[in-house]
């Protein structure tokens, strides 16, 4: 009996109901490793590069890129290592391209763009969303300079390209004739996609509010402790290796969930499921708006400095648009700051199936008493949004104030 595994389209979050192929990354008789990125998929928030959790070699691919299809659609056939050809193809799961959108009252469905061949990046390193750019914009991915990590162009590069094309003059009109002019009634590329993920981050929370029994609990947290060492630990660490205090509280999140273990889990239908890796999502914002909440993986094992460096490839990579499906599939729990923006507390809305959301505010200087004294104090409220059916308030208050005592050792963190 042959040992076959599909491939499957991935389910990337509970706003995630179906996906595009983009391309693939390997043809039919291709070895594949557990971990390999395989294929680029396009959803509404943001182009992701589909890792495969299976070793073995692509028998068949099921899926041509361009395919709209629901999660779970068999995209690919992997026979796993050490198996011979089967005599003959095994029956495969039918793929069901998505049904056209049915218009509502006040909705007019958006266009999409046509996507540029894969070959048309030849061996470029670039993100499934600039080669769509490229294509729209007509740039020749050739000519342009990449400035991505790893060497790899970005909507950023193709946008740069286009508009340095623009301020050098037209192109001659031989080489322009046969292209068509774009509509005037066409929205861009970037305009489609934002205006399906806010309808898709709008069905999203819809679901959270209907669907979970939220609580909220908030703290003040004195930070002058915090704050206090990671200035004097800069001052020895170089330019490029300094840590921003976020990162203090990302690690004092996940060390709590390991005295509150319920809220590190997801809600599976009619039950609780605790998870035994702490990943923490982060909510990046994207350039084009919107937010999306990729994981640091195993966060509560990390050391400061490992933290730092991959909190900050994970920004870079979200906004240069070359995600894995792992950072988007494996949060436990997601972390939310609005500090930048002035606000000194956020109560966020819960992203199933997780069970759990904390909010970080600004940091401000409070009056605050030590010893009966009264002075000023860097402060920042943390709040935490949680799900009633699997915690309450005495819980929650157990893990807020283990975030708080966390923070007033940061040198233990």
């Amino acid at each position: 009996m042959q040992a076959l595994s599909e491939f499957v389209m991935p389910h990337l979050g509970a706003d995630m109901t179906a996906g595009t192929l983009l391309m693939w990354r390997k043809k039919p008789g291709d070895h594949v490793t557990k971990g390999e990125i395989i294929a680029d998929v396009e959803t509404d928030k943001a182009d992701i590069e589909v890792e495969v959790f299976t070793s073995g070699v692509l028998e068949e691919i099921l899926v041509t890129p361009g395919t709209k299809v629901p999660v779970g659609t068999v995209l690919a056939v992997i026979r796993q290592e050490g198996e011979a050809v089967p005599e003959k193809p095994p029956e495969t799961a039918r793929v069901i391209p998505m049904p056209a959108p049915v218009p509502q009252p006040g909705l007019q469905p958006l266009p999409r763009p046509s996507p540029l061949p894969a070959q048309a990046a030849g061996r470029l390193h670039v993100s499934p969303l600039a080669r769509k750019l490229a294509g729209e914009l007509r740039v020749d991915l050739a000519s342009v300079t990449p400035t991505g990590p790893g060497g790899r162009i970005t909507r950023e590069d193709i946008e740069h390209a286009a508009h340095a094309r623009a301020a050098a003059g037209p192109a001659p009109a031989a080489a322009t004739a046969a292209l068509p002019a774009p509509k005037p009634s066409e929205p861009s590329a970037p305009a489609d996609r934002h205006a399906r993920m806010r309808q898709t981050i709008a069905a999203a929370m819809a679901r959270s509010k209907r669907e979970i029994p939220h609580y909220y609990l908030s703290a003040t947290v004195d930070l002058k402790a915090a704050m206090d060492w990671l200035t004097t630990g800069n001052l020895t660490r170089p330019v490029e290796e300094r840590l921003l205090y976020g990162v203090l509280l990302i690690k004092a999140v996940a060390l709590a969930l390991r005295e509150v273990p319920e809220l590190n889990a997801v809600w599976n239908g009619a039950q609780l499921e605790i998870k035994p890796e702490i990943h923490v999502g982060v909510a990046i914002s994207l350039r084009q708006g919107g937010l999306i909440a990729p994981a640091l993986h195993h966060a509560d094992r990390k050391t400061l400095t490992e933290l730092m460096r991959d909190f900050r490839d994970l920004v870079q990579r979200t906004r240069a648009g070359s995600l894995r499906s792992s950072e988007l599939s494996d949060s436990t729990i997601t972390i939310t700051s609005l500090g930048e923006q002035g606000v000194e507390s956020v109560f966020g809305i819960i992203y199933p199936p997780q069970v759990a959301l904390v909010g970080f505010g600004s940091v401000v200087e409070r009056p605050w008493s030590v010893a009966g004294q009264v002075v000023s104090r860097p402060v920042i409220t943390a709040t935490l949004s949680a799900d009633h059916r699997v915690s309450d308030g005495h819980r929650g208050g157990i893990f807020l104030r283990a975030v708080d005592r966390l923070l007033q050792t940061p040198e233990k963190l």
